[in-house]
C-alpha cells in the first residue's frame, strides 16, 4: 500500500487545522496529525495510513505510507459522546463540511427532530444506499446517539421512495416508536436541507434560515454512521464511502467503502480498474454540484464521489449561461462553456436563486420552479445560440417547455457525468 497520501489542513468550514507532526516523524494509523485551531471552528485531522511525514506546510501535510498496513487504528481517547464527536474530526460528509460537534453542541430546550439525509441527493451518486443495506442497524443505532446528544424526541430518516428494499431493512431495524421512515420523491434537489424539512415536516424555511428555525437538524447518513463508530468503536474519521463512476475500464459505477482520506483521486481510480484512454474530466462529488479536480487530488472528508465524464461536445460559437442555486455555479457553468469551445454571452439566475451574505446563492423553494420563460427570453436577446444550464429537475422542465420553441438547443452541467454512464440526460423529465 505504498503511495504518498495527501491531508489538506482546511477540508471543512471554519479555521485550517494547525499541524503538529514534523518532518520525518513516524506516525500510526488513527494517529492526530493536525488539531483545530483554538476558539474557532474547526475540526481535527487524523492520518489514515502508518507511515513517515514527508512534508508539513501551512496548506498540508503528505505521509509516505508504510508497504504494509493494518485495518486497526490508534483510539479516541475522550468519554462522553460530544466529546468523541469533536475529536474526532467529523464533518458534514455529505458535502457542506460543517464541523458535526458544532451542529450538535446546542441540544433541543423542549424536544426536536432529528431527520437523517439519507437521499442520496445526486445522481449515479449510491454508496449511502450500500451502507443502508449491510448496516440498516449501525444507522439507527448512530441515529439513537444523535438524539440523546441533543435531547430529541423525535428521529426520522428520509430516503427517495424508489429505494424501495433499503427503506424494508429500515423498518425492520427500527424497533423504537420515536423513529420513522419518511420517503421523498424522485426528483433533484431532494437532499438539500430545506427541502428535506418542507417534505418531512411541512415547514418551509426562508433562505436564511437553518433546519433548526423548524426544531430539526439534518444530518447525514455517512455523517450518523461515522458518529457510531466514533463513540462506540472509539476510531477517528480516517475513511470516507464513495462512488466512482463513468469513463472506467470496469464497471461504470462502483461503491467504494473505506478508503482511506488522503489517497490520491488517480489511485482510487486504479482500485476501480483504471480510466479509459478518452474522457472530459474528472469531477469530485456529484453531476450537479461536483467540482473539476486533477489525478492528483486527494481524497478529502466531504469527497463522495469521483466521476471521469464523457468527452465534452462541441458547443456552438455563443452560449448563454443559466444558473440554478441548486446546481453548477456561474464560475462552474464558465469552466464547461470553456470546455465546449463556446463564448459565454450572456448570464442568468433562475428567479429564485437568492444571493446571500457569503456571496453564494440559495433556492427560494428547492425543487419548486416558478417558470424560466422570461430568463431564456433575456439570453436569447443577449445573443445566445444555445442555453447552458445547472437546473433542477422541476426548472430544467421549465427551460424545455420555451427554449426548443425559441430554436436554442439546452445543455446541462451534467450532461458529461450522465452520458459517461449511460443515465438518462436532465431535459424534460415527468415528476
Amino acid at each position: 500500500m505504498e503511495g504518498v497520501y495527501t491531508y489538506p489542513l482546511k477540508q471543512h468550514i471554519g479555521g485550517p487545522s494547525k499541524p503538529i507532526v514534523q518532518k520525518g516523524d513516524k506516525v500510526l494509523r488513527g494517529q492526530l496529525i493536525a488539531e483545530a485551531a483554538e476558539n474557532q471552528l474547526g475540526a481535527n485531522v487524523f492520518t489514515s495510513v502508518s507511515g513517515e511525514v514527508r512534508e508539513v506546510t501551512e496548506q498540508l501535510i503528505c505521509i509516505i505510507a508504510d508497504e504494509t498496513q493494518s485495518k486497526e487504528y490508534v483510539k479516541l481517547t475522550s468519554k462522553a459522546p460530544l466529546d468523541l464527536i469533536r475529536e474526532s474530526g467529523l464533518v458534514g460528509l455529505g458535502g457542506a463540511g460543517f464541523p458535526t460537534y458544532a451542529k450538535l453542541q446546542k441540544p433541543f430546550d423542549n424536544g426536536g427532530t432529528i431527520i437523517v439525509n439519507a437521499a442520496e441527493c445526486e445522481p449515479i451518486l449510491d454508496h449511502n444506499m450500500r451502507r443502508i443495506a449491510t448496516e440498516a442497524d449501525n444507522l439507527i443505532k448512530g441515529l439513537k446517539i444523535v438524539m440523546e446528544v441533543v435531547n430529541a424526541n423525535k428521529g426520522i430518516i428520509a430516503i427517495k421512495d424508489i429505494h424501495t428494499e433499503e427503506i424494508e431493512d429500515l423498518k425492520v431495524s427500527i424497533n423504537e416508536s420515536n423513529i420513522a421512515v419518511a420517503t421523498l420523491p424522485n426528483m433533484y434537489p431532494m437532499g438539500e436541507e430545506r427541502a428535506i424539512v418542507r417534505e418531512v415536516l411541512g415547514i418551509l424555511l426562508e433562505v436564511g434560515q437553518l433546519p433548526m428555525a423548524g426544531k430539526a437538524i439534518v444530518i447525514n447518513a455517512e455523517t450518523v454512521l461515522r458518529i457510531r463508530e466514533a463513540v462506540e468503536d472509539k476510531k477517528p474519521l480516517i475513511d470516507k464511502d464513495m462512488t466512482v463512476g463513468g469513463k472506467l475500464k470496469g464497471a461504470l459505477t462502483q461503491v467504494m467503502l473505506d478508503i482511506p482520506l488522503g489517497m490520491s483521486v488517480g489511485d482510487v481510480f486504479k482500485k476501480a480498474g483504471g480510466i479509459g484512454l478518452e474522457y472530459g474530466e474528472i469531477i469530485m462529488g456529484g453531476p450537479f454540484t461536483g467540482k473539476r479536480v486533477n489525478l492528483t487530488d486527494p481524497i478529502i472528508k466531504t469527497t463522495g464521489g469521483l466521476i471521469a465524464t464523457e468527452e465534452f461536445w462541441k458547443g456552438p460559437e455563443k452560449i448563454g449561461l443559466l444558473v440554478c442555486a441548486c446546481g453548477g455555479n456561474k464560475e462552474r457553468l464558465e469552466e464547461i462553456a470553456v470546455s465546449m469551445g463556446s463564448k459565454v454571452v450572456g448570464v442568468a439566475y433562475c428567479k429564485q436563486a437568492i444571493e446571500i451574505k457569503n456571496g453564494t446563492r440559495k433556492c427560494e423553494n428547492p425543487g419548486k420552479c416558478p417558470g424560466q420563460v422570461e430568463k431564456v427570453l433575456k439570453l436569447k436577446k443577449d445573443g445566445a445560440q444555445a442555453l447552458l444550464i445547472s437546473n433542477c429537475t422541476d426548472c430544467s422542465n421549465t427551460v424545455m417547455s420555451c427554449a426548443p420553441q425559441l430554436k436554442l438547443p439546452v445543455y446541462h452541467c451534467t450532461d458529461g457525468a450522465l452520458r459517461a454512464v449511460n443515465m438518462k440526460l436532465v431535459r424534460k423529465i415527468k415528476v
